[in-house]
């Protein structure tokens, strides 16, 4: 069967594999899987044991389990159940016997018969007293065939029997996946070879095969991940000279005029910086702090002395609106120092677009400020001393590249309001220098949060946000979901909306798939004052600053990390009302009610990025591929952090050795760090 298949590559398109048509590669499609590449490394996520089988008598409700034995009796065809045809089958072994049930399966009519034998594999469940299996696999054979058989990731249109298929296909071509790994480094961890990982993960003969296998395919993708991230970060390591940036006892001046004293963190934080950017060694430094903490205070005390040194600074948001806030509080707190501010966004007239590009190239604008409009390949900088990116996750990698290569090396520094665990920061950002501001501003009250249930408690919450409203208070309602879904039992942003208009009068509702010039509008007027109620989706997660917002209200809480129930949150808080946080819980589970518990008894998002990172995962805390880190597929960033922390030194060590991955043995490791991360990561390679 293989022989048609031998002359196959990896980046053959999957429809050279019979049975696989347009419509079916469509299919494969959906869930990543064009190439045979891409189809090899589509790893299993669990596996089902059926080496052993299970005597009738021994099923167990909810056990997954292979019986078999013989057909005793078939049902009358033509049996319906609310409109469905129905084939039930009575099975017996010498122990017992247990009925099976296919529904619209008229496909077996004739197939099964009295007096067949069959080996099956499904989950019992009860039904009137009596066990019934629903839908299992089954074979007619008297040969019980004990194996291992991987579940693999689906969509509609393709059944774990012909992905199983498929992958038993592509097997010979496992000898031409390149190894990523040199041999020194095979070597040292004691790593299984790249082809006997890929038989034992899809294919796995007993446990202690499958670990060697899921290791090395592990360790594989965090050398990828960090190689890339070390490649991102090469030539801003503090080893390369970079802007120095002049001392002035202006800037003493200039943190006294401030409105607020800084806090003793955020002082700390400034001291940190102003060492780096008076050193001869280019500034790479992360700053971490909650919302409200003040690391724009500290991102603006840094742009003074990039001016005053007579360097450029830039500052690039992730929304239009948050980076004309920044340029609005940096023009008015700039103006009395002569120093000019800039605002550059894609949704700028061409006139007012060439004259910002013109002040930006002839060093006539001192500090810039936009969206990431700022990488665009027209920008061209006069004299680019420092490089500021605000939520950094909410950028890919290849964005923060882009807006470095700008300068000649110039001092990074990137901000964050999602508090990453320590745990993992020393892994994903040890190349860099991290200031964390664990310190809120006097007379900042934390916001009161409560987990509420039931229609009579969301009654209840909703009469409280009356109550702001007439004194004068705004309020956020976030929900999970745009419109209606079937597929998910949550109420969505259109349904809330549409039932909180018949209670106020100025409502609005903003989402993501409405376009920038929309979305900004809507949050314009609610930051003057014009909408009472924003009703929205994580849109508004990072947002502009509305001290007149008092209350948060998240609908169906249990679908939301709790880092980002935490980011939702600090949208209020910032005036000098008292804020409130209502989480409304769809879900009785316990794990729902203790997410709940933790954001009742902590504001310290630190603490909460560590309890997130413990239950969901990184992927709450970094977002998807385009806002920030690749997904991974079998690595797991808490469960695997020692392998994480082995693959980053190694990672490390290759790339001091051959920074541009030119070596022969590194080329399959750049060849996979250039996919995984994109093709414009080259331009660091």
């Amino acid at each position: 069967m293989m022989t048609c298949y031998q002359n196959m590559k990896l980046q053959d398109s999957i429809t050279t594999i019979k049975g696989i048509g347009p419509k079916k590669a469509e299919a494969f499609a959906r869930i990543g899987i064009e190439t045979i590449e891409d189809l090899i490394f589509t790893l299993p996520r669990i596996y089902e044991d059926r080496r052993n089988v299970v005597p009738v008598s021994g099923l167990k409700e909810g056990e997954p389990a292979v019986f078999a034995g013989k057909v005793d009796l078939v049902n009358p065809s033509g049996f319906r159940s609310r409109g469905r045809r129905v084939l039930k089958l009575l099975i017996s072994d010498n122990t017992g016997s247990v009925e099976v049930v296919f529904f619209n399966a008229s496909y077996l009519a004739g197939t099964v018969k009295p007096g067949d034998f069959l080996v099956c594999f499904g989950v019992p469940r009860m039904n009137r007293g009596r066990l019934q299996v629903i839908h299992p696999e089954f074979e007619k054979t008297e040969e019980v065939k004990g194996e291992i058989l991987p579940v693999y990731p689906l969509t509609k249109g393709i059944s774990q029997r012909e992905m199983r298929r498929i992958q038993r296909i592509v097997k010979p071509l496992y000898a031409q996946v390149p190894d990523i790994l040199p041999e020194e480094t095979i070597n040292k961890y004691r790593l299984c070879g790249i082809e006997y990982a890929l038989e034992n993960i899809h294919s796995p003969v007993d446990k202690k095969k499958l670990l060697e296998g899921k290791y090395r395919l592990v360790f594989d993708e965090f050398m990828v991940l960090e190689t890339g991230l070390m490649a991102a970060g090469r030539g801003n390591s503090g080893t390369e000279t970079g802007a120095v940036f002049s001392g002035s006892p202006l800037e003493e001046e200039y943190i006294d005029s401030m409105p607020f004293p800084l806090t003793s963190a955020q002082q700390r934080c400034v001291k940190e910086i102003m060492a780096d950017l008076s050193g001869r060694k280019a500034m790479n430094r992360l700053v971490q702090g909650d919302v409200g903490s003040g690391k724009t205070a500290v991102a603006e005390i840094a742009m003074f002395k990039a001016a005053k040194s007579g360097y450029q600074a830039v500052m690039m948001a992730p929304t239009e609106i948050l980076a004309r806030q920044h340029y609005e509080g940096l023009k008015a707190a700039f103006a009395r120092y002569g120093i000019k501010v800039a605002f550059l966004s894609g949704s700028m007239k061409a006139s007012e677009k060439r004259e910002t590009l013109a002040g930006i190239e002839d060093g006539s604008s001192d500090i810039i400020v936009g969206t990431h409009a700022v990488i665009q390949p027209e920008v061209k900088f006069c004299n680019l001393g420092l490089v500021i990116t605000d939520e950094q996750h909410r950028f890919g990698v290849n964005q923060r590249i882009r807006l470095k290569e700008k300068g000649e090396n110039p001092n990074v520094m990137v901000m964050t309001a999602t508090p990453i665990p320590r745990t993992l920061a020393v892994v994903l950002y040890g190349d860099m220098d991290v200031s964390v501001i664990d310190e809120m501003p006097p007379g900042r009250q934390p916001v009161k949060t409560r987990c509420i249930e039931g229609e009579e408690s969301r009654r209840k919450c909703y009469e409280f946000v009356k109550r702001q409203v007439h004194q004068g208070r705004q309020a956020y309602v976030v929900t999970p979901l745009i419109d209606q879904s079937q597929a998910m039992d949550a109420r969505s942003a259109s349904e809330v909306h549409e039932e909180l208009s018949s209670i106020f009068e100025r409502t609005a509702l903003i989402h993501g798939g409405m376009k920038q010039s929309e979305k900004d509008e809507i949050m314009e007027k609610f930051n003057s004052g014009d909408i009472d109620v924003l009703v929205a989706t994580v849109v508004i997660e990072v947002g502009i600053n509305v001290p007149n917002a008092t209350v948060m209200v998240v609908e169906n809480a249990e679908r939301f990390g709790l880092a980002q129930l935490h980011q939702l949150r600090g949208r209020v808080g910032r005036g000098r009302f008292q804020s409130y946080c209502f989480l409304i819980l769809g879900s009785e589970s316990k794990i729902a009610k203790r997410r709940g518990e933790i954001m009742e008894e902590s504001s310290d998002g630190f603490y909460i990025a560590e309890e997130d990172l413990k239950n969901r995962g990184p992927g709450e805390i970094f977002g998807t591929r385009q806002h920030g880190l690749p997904d991974m597929k079998i690595a797991d960033m808490v469960r695997h952090m020692d392998v994480l922390s082995r693959a980053r030194d190694e990672a490390k060590a290759i790339i001091e050795e051959d920074p541009r991955l030119l070596k022969a043995e590194n080329q399959p490791l750049k060849a996979r760090v250039i996919k995984l991360f994109g093709e414009d990561f080259s331009l660091n390679l």
